[in-house]
């Protein structure tokens, strides 16, 4: 079932007018290189920048992608470019490997959330994602050689040979660390400590995904298989959610039955959000590896959809709650957190139609995919300035005049989500033949075709 009251014209007026001509090139830091960080809801740039390695690698990511996409393709990998040679000059490390978390503007060491000189698998794998993306745009063999030095660090340095899994934290000097190590950290996501995390896991499935799009190597295949089983057969609760934290020996962190006020709940809620993300990023997995009749991996994620959607989805207003939880003796997901953060509400949009069409049958997934667009522009598109507020007005109408950037937003969900929709909904036949986005359909229609073979044999 087709969705009904929805325009590609808005979809390409939400992506091109009021997503990619507002930040692109305003975001580019023509003096220091790479991005800027922070910019107000009027996109002055504020006076004070930082530079995370996980923004400014979307950036890289969001611009190598447009590239492929619209027909601006070198503009956009000039773009990207920038991007990448101030990852390669200020963010990586050159003593010891592995990019920085955070860095100042000019590329120095910054005071910002105590990270220092401290390095995450989670940062790094988005350096990955990045390098990979831009060089399979671009053909760039400098980059995709750069792409492989990154995986080859990842997998010495923070892969768990004992446990699977990877270290999420580590030293300047690359040696993973927890509470019982010498080294202590100052960092404010020092809570985290020790724990293996979904998080960190399925984004490393997400870089290595792109990677093998662009380099067929035998270890990175195994460790791709490896994060794929581990996020589906160990991190997915049977109910249809992810854990998010988990102790070394892979039992998730809970605080169910402990007192109301030793509960952790940003290490132990429902992230609805990470649940449908997750779905997707599973299915790009197993269809990357060329798994014929993956029905484990798609019966999973649509699992994931339908809790999400059972739990998580606001049947007065629209839009997905970010968080919920499992209280003890409870049978229902208990919403925890009832506001709406802007990338969960783009990557429902993604989810939703990209499960309408491999499960056409099953018309609620249409149905959600219009109720969510609407939610999306009656409360999280800035119809005035242009971008996504950071979370729906419905619930936090602060965010009208929050600022447009930050470190933690940027282009990545929101793009990604916009340009899969538009390839969806896009009738092939009216596409120039050769064009960047005839391409794309053709490439999502393999894809579609490919999960509704598999689809076909679980319904």
């Amino acid at each position: 079932m087709k969705p009904g009251p929805v325009s590609l014209l808005d979809f390409h007026h939400a992506l091109k007018h009021d997503l990619l001509e507002k930040w692109y090139p305003r975001v580019l830091d023509q003096d220091c290189g790479g991005y800027f960080t922070n910019l107000t809801c009027d996109w002055d740039v504020s006076p004070l920048q930082e530079k995370m390695i996980v923004s400014q690698a979307r950036h890289i990511w969001t611009t190598s992608k447009v590239a492929g996409f619209y027909e601006k393709t070198e503009e956009y990998l000039a773009y990207a470019r920038h991007g990448a040679e101030f990852l390669r000059r200020c963010m990586w490390d050159d003593v010891h490997g592995g990019f920085y978390q955070i860095r100042n503007r000019y590329g120095a060491p910054s005071p910002v959330r105590g990270w220092r000189n401290e390095k995450r698998a989670y940062g790094n794998a988005f350096g990955l994602y990045a390098l990979a993306a831009l060089s399979a745009q671009s053909g760039d063999q400098e980059t995709l050689e750069f792409a492989k030095t990154v995986f080859h660090w990842i997998e010495d340095h923070a892969f768990d040979p004992v446990n699977k899994g990877y270290f999420q934290f580590l030293t300047e000097d690359a040696r993973p660390f927890d509470r019982s190590s010498a080294y202590r950290t100052i960092a404010d996501d020092g809570n985290e400590l020790g724990y293996k995390d979904q998080n960190s896991s399925i984004h490393l499935l997400e870089a290595y995904t792109e990677l093998f799009h662009v380099w067929k190597d035998t270890q990175l295949k195994t460790q791709l298989q490896g994060l794929l089983e581990l996020i589906r057969d160990r991190m997915v609760d049977q109910e249809g959610y992810l854990h998010l934290f988990f102790n070394p020996d892979w039992t998730p962190v809970s605080f169910r039955d402990a007192p109301e006020k030793e509960r952790q709940y940003g290490l132990d809620h429902v992230s609805f959000g990470h649940d449908y993300e997750t779905a997707f990023l599973m299915l790009e997995a197993s269809y990357a590896l060329g798994i014929e009749h993956d029905t484990r991996t798609l019966g999973i994620a649509k699992k994931m959809l339908d809790h999400a959607l059972r739990f998580g989805f606001d049947e007065k207003v629209g839009g997905f709650y970010d968080g919920g939880y499992y209280f003890s003796g409870a049978r229902d997901c208990t919403i925890i957190k009832d506001t709406k953060n802007w990338w969960a509400q783009a990557e429902a949009l993604n989810a939703l139609l990209l499960f309408s069409e491999i499960f056409p049958h099953e018309p609620a997934y249409a149905l959600y995919f219009e109720r969510q667009w609407m939610y999306v522009q009656r409360y999280i598109l800035d119809h005035t300035r242009g971008d996504w507020f950071e979370g729906g007005i419905d619930k936090e109408p602060q965010f009208v005049t929050g600022p447009k950037s930050h470190m933690w937003k940027c282009t990545y969900h929101t793009s990604r989500a916009l340009m899969n929709c538009i390839t969806l909904l896009s009738d092939e036949s009216s596409l120039p033949s050769g064009s960047n986005r005839a391409k794309s359909k053709i490439e999502m229609n393999k894809f579609i075709r490919h999960w509704r073979r598999v689809a076909s044999t679980i319904e």
